[in-house]
């Protein structure tokens, strides 16, 4: 036996051998990804997205040409009934706009100006109307609103306070609305396996009433409608992988492919319902609604995209903001790095990380001269110390476990941090020591954690009765930890102790719900009562 292993290794050993010489010979492809493709109002061409650009390529396959390119990301783009313009998502304006291409004059139009993510659903089929879902409005939720092509202001279609409504579809006559609803679908990252958390169902809207078309179970989006308006198209997983359903308005839902694993996603149908088009395995396909046969689209990409050169840049988006206790320094973190500048006279800002990972959780040190910040270099969070005064960086933590919302304290001499969500630790700067003082199931995201104005208590978010979301503090020198809100709430931020220690303010939510401020007194007040009030008349 020991012989038939010796040998097994050496033929093992000469096969990876033979392949590394292989590939060592080749080059290796790169692998395309053809995403959201759109058929065209006479199914003669499909656009659709790669490299965040917008292509346009025959539906038969072949070759693909650019069409619209930007150094922001351009997303979901969709012809015209018509064929004579093209809508489509582009954030060069910052989380999403709408943007209108007309194909004979070049003219670029933007017809969405929310602060929020605007998504491109569908066109009407007079060509008048686009339909979109935004989380502006609403938000813990997306609802459907629709525009008028020649501008205006959106107008909300339908809202739901406690569910998600997304990827909407009018029907051929304009009467009825399809749409997803129910889940984190609409944003919710995929992972192999059944999701309670991905299930959604396939709704209509008419005549301002509803009506449920699919049960719950399974993941189902992407309602389309057939030419007659008859049928709805849609994506299902209740087989275990993701395929193609059709089910008549009135009748029973029916799966049209047959994959066995992989995905569906972003599927278009025809404007006369005869195929739908829709990314699989990174690349595109066709389905014929007559015959039920998908086939692949052989695609291959012409055209130069814009090269990325070194810039200065002016920017005016960051994702976080943290100024400095004697405020007169500011530290913000842009595409994943921190930098800092001057408060009060702006201009270059110093880069203060060069990590080329995601950097950011930025809490000053009571002196204004060093903060502390998480770094996520090694693929996990890890908490840094930078002194502007030696422009020297520290690494503190070391642990595999994520590291989160560091707060200095005000005395500077330690940092309160979040490990793993389970542990609320304290880290000695001087003795570089670190070590637990309370656990649970905690809140990590930034400014979850304050300080009493003493540096003697540390107040955290955590997970309280009935998956609550209250704040409880504890003594730096550790011990029972106390209960300080007791808030029938789901969510938590925005943790703050007042400079007198006489009170905590925090921002609470339901899930649904927009956020309240809360303050929470620490000390109880003596009642004023009446007779006190005129008493007191007589003490001045």
């Amino acid at each position: 036996m020991k012989n038939i292993h010796h040998k097994f290794f050496h033929l093992m050993l000469a096969l990876f051998a033979a392949t590394g010489s292989a590939f060592a010979q080749s080059t290796v492809e790169p692998l395309p990804y053809f995403t959201e493709p759109a058929l065209s109002h006479d199914r003669a061409e499909i656009a659709f997205v790669s490299g965040g650009d917008i292509w346009t390529a025959p539906l038969a396959g072949g070759e693909a040409r650019l069409l619209v390119s930007h150094a922001a990301t351009e997303a979901r783009p969709l012809y015209s009934p018509d064929g004579k313009q093209l809508a489509f998502i582009s954030e060069r304006t910052g989380n999403g706009d709408i943007y209108l291409l007309t194909f004979a004059t070049g003219e670029l139009k933007r017809l969405t100006f929310s602060d929020g993510n605007d998504r491109l659903d569908a066109w009407s089929r007079d060509g008048q109307w686009i339909y979109f879902t935004s989380s502006a409005y609403d938000i813990r939720s997306n609802d459907i609103w629709r525009l008028n092509v020649a501008g205006g202001t959106p107008m909300q279609f339908s809202r739901d306070r406690f569910v998600a409504e997304f990827f909407s579809q009018p029907s051929p006559d304009g009467q009825s609305l399809a749409f997803t609803a129910r889940g984190n679908s609409a944003t919710q990252w995929w992972r192999k396996g059944h999701s309670h958390l991905d299930e959604a169902e396939i709704w209509t809207l008419r005549d301002g009433v509803y009506q449920q078309h699919t049960n719950r179970g399974a993941k189902e989006m992407w309602p389309m409608w057939s030419g007659d308006g008859r049928t709805l198209y849609f994506v299902s997983d209740r087989s275990g992988a993701q395929n193609l359903w059709s089910k008549p308005l009135a009748g029973a839902a029916k799966q049209l492919t047959q994959f066995k694993d992989g995905r569906v996603l972003w599927p278009n149908i025809a404007y006369d319902g005869k195929t739908i088009v829709f990314e699989r395995n990174f690349g595109l396909w066709r389905f014929d609604t007559a015959s039920n046969q998908a086939s692949e689209i052989k695609i291959t990409k012409r055209g130069a995209t814009p090269v990325p050169t070194m810039e200065h840049l002016t920017l005016s988006s960051f994702q976080e903001l943290a100024l400095s206790p004697d405020g007169k320094k500011v530290a913000v973190t842009a595409r994943g790095e921190i930098f800092a500048a001057s408060a009060k006279d702006g201009g270059d800002a110093v880069r203060v990380t060069r990590a080329y990972a995601r950097d950011g959780q930025i809490t000053w040190a009571a002196e204004s001269k060093r903060i502390a910040y998480v770094s996520e270099r090694s693929g996990n969070g890890q908490l840094f110390l930078y002194d502007f005064t030696t422009n020297t960086e520290t690494q503190l933590t070391t642990d595999k476990l994520n590291d989160a919302a560091p707060c200095f304290s005000p005395d500077g001499k330690h940092i309160a941090f979040v490990r793993d969500r389970k542990e609320l630790r304290v880290y000695d700067v001087a003795a570089k020591q670190e070590r637990v003082v309370a656990s649970g199931y905690l809140n990590s995201s930034q400014n979850t954690l304050a300080w009493s104005p003493d540096s003697q208590w540390i107040a955290y978010g955590a997970l309280s009765t009935k998956a609550f979301r209250n704040v409880f503090a504890v003594p730096l020198s550790g011990g029972e930890a106390r209960a300080v809100s007791s808030l029938p709430n789901g969510s938590l931020a925005s943790l703050s102790w007042s400079p007198d220690g006489t009170y905590v303010l925090l921002n609470s939510a339901q899930r649904t719900e927009d956020s309240l401020l809360a303050r929470v007194d620490l000390t109880l007040r003596t009642p004023k009562f009446r007779e006190d009030q005129f008493r007191d008349l007589f003490k001045e």
